[in-house]
Formats: structure tokens, sequence, C-alpha cells
């Protein structure tokens, strides 16, 4: 069996969640559908597809009478098993990396908060191979070669013709790295942050240096928005070996919070502009 998709895994989570909502445990809602029990224990763990009828006969057991959320689920249900172009990387990328991907080629908005990094949506090539080179430590010169063209297709979501809305807060901390023997990659890096703002759906703060104390400090995440109600929402949060992936309504809106506390705290985009300006013309 091959592993479920994102898209089939916020389906079935979904679908759990609401029947939890209803108050009801397994049992209770395949005895009323008169399924087995393991047909909709599958479902919710993503091991298995959904028929429409089947998914409408489960909404209104559970009494979800929001057309735009029925329309969001059945459109889970209908592109849960597609893969994307990034299963052509499926040897040198992780499952957790072809999910981000995977959501990023769905979503409509994303916030995204990074203190040591450029986000991956708004690096140069040059700056994504040094980044990546010094990252994955035992890389291959080709498998960086093609973690490298997987990050610059991935920006093909701000170009489409309906382009993701990407709003980015950077740490003055991720602006400052320099790329030894090679200033010139951050150069053009800092000029790519400037061409980028100009984009009408991408938006781009640094929190400088000499911010107070904030909620930032416990390190970077992006909240992904779906052309879908909002508690369909999930956040990203990044390690060195690994990826959570948080969909539970509560802690979503406390990572949109964040972000808001965040946004406010950093430098108007005129002044982030100009700061990155002038940490570009600096660079030696």
């Amino acid at each position: 069996m091959s592993d479920p998709t994102v898209r089939k895994r916020r389906l079935g989570s979904e679908l759990r969640r609401l029947r939890e909502s209803a108050e009801m445990k397994l049992d209770d809602a395949v005895s009323q559908l008169g399924w087995p029990k393991s047909k909709l224990s599958r479902i919710e763990a993503a091991r298995l597809g959904i028929k429409p009828g089947d998914l409408d006969a489960l909404l209104d057991l559970y009494s979800v009478d929001d057309g735009s959320k029925r329309d969001a689920l059945h459109s889970l249900a209908r592109h849960g098993s597609v893969r994307g172009w990034w299963q052509t990387y499926r040897d040198i990328i992780s499952p957790a990396y072809a999910d981000l991907i995977s959501l990023e080629d769905d979503a409509v908005n994303m916030r995204s908060y990074q203190s040591t990094l450029i986000p991956g949506l708004l690096q140069t090539a040059a700056y994504a191979r040094a980044t990546i080179t010094a990252i994955n430590m035992t890389s291959t010169p080709a498998e960086v070669d093609a973690l490298v063209d997987v990050r610059r297709a991935r920006q093909a979501v701000l170009s489409r013709p309906k382009p993701l809305e990407l709003w980015a807060v950077i740490h003055e901390a991720a602006l400052r790295p320099r790329i030894k023997g090679n200033p010139q990659i951050m150069r053009e890096q800092m000029q790519w942050l400037l061409d980028k703002q100009e984009l009408p759906h991408v938006s781009i703060q640094v929190l400088p240096l000499d911010a107070a104390p904030h909620v930032g400090m416990s390190g970077g995440f992006a909240v992904v928005g779906f052309p879908e109600t909002a508690d369909l929402d999930v956040v990203h949060v990044e390690s060195l070996t690994s990826a959570l992936y948080v969909e539970d309504p509560g802690e979503v809106s406390r990572y949109g919070s964040a972000f808001e506390h965040l946004r406010a705290a950093a430098l108007p985009f005129d002044e982030s502009a100009d700061l990155i300006e002038r940490l570009k013309d600096n660079i030696q």
C-alpha cells in the first residue's frame, strides 16, 4: 500500500475531529451508518479513501450544515490520492518535506516566521545550494543539486495564475550570515528579497535584532491557509531531522496569534526594505 497523501490525512483527521465534536464513538457512528467498524477507522487513519455518497452520509450524521465546509471536505476527498511533481524526487526528499510541498501547492496563503534562514520560497538558487550543503551534512553533490531543484520548483506557487499569498517575517539575524569566499551570494539574495517584495502577493517584514523578547524566540513556523474554512489550516514546524504538523484548530489559532504578535513587533514594510538594502550595500 502506498503512503497516504497529506490531503488524505487532513481529511481523515478532520472527520475524526467532527465525530468527536458530535460526541460519537467509532462504534456509534458505524452502527448508525451500517458500516463495518474497520471502514471508518481506516478512513480516519487515511488508509482508505471515501466515496462522495459516504462522505455526505458522515457529514449528515455529524450535523455539518456549513456548505463551504462540506465542499472543502469533498475537494480533499476527490484529490486525496493525487500525487504531484515532487513525487519524482521521492528518493531524495523526506515524506515530511513532500507533505510541506503538497500543502504549499494546495494553499492560498502562508504566514511564515524564520529566525535563522531566508524562507525557502524566497531563496535564490545559490543561497539554497549553500544552506542545503551546510544543513544536509552528508548529502552528495548530486543530492544537493536535486534538493536545489526542488526548492526552486516549489517557488512556482508564487507565479501561478492564482499565486500563493506569502507574508514572511524574517529575523534580522537570518539576513546577516555571510557565505565564506563568495559575498555575492548574500548580495544577490538580498536583492531577490527586495524584488519579491514588489509583488502584490508577497509581504516581507524584518524583525530587528534590538526587538524586545518575543514569541518567535521559540523557533520558526509557517501557518498554511487553504481556500476552505480556517479550521482546516495547518502549521508547519521544522527541525534538523524532522517536521511537525499542527492541525488542531485551537493550536493552529495560537500560532496565528503568535504570527500577529511577530508582525506587530517587526519593522513596517518600507523600513524593512530599507534595512535589507543597507545590509546588502554593506556586504564586503
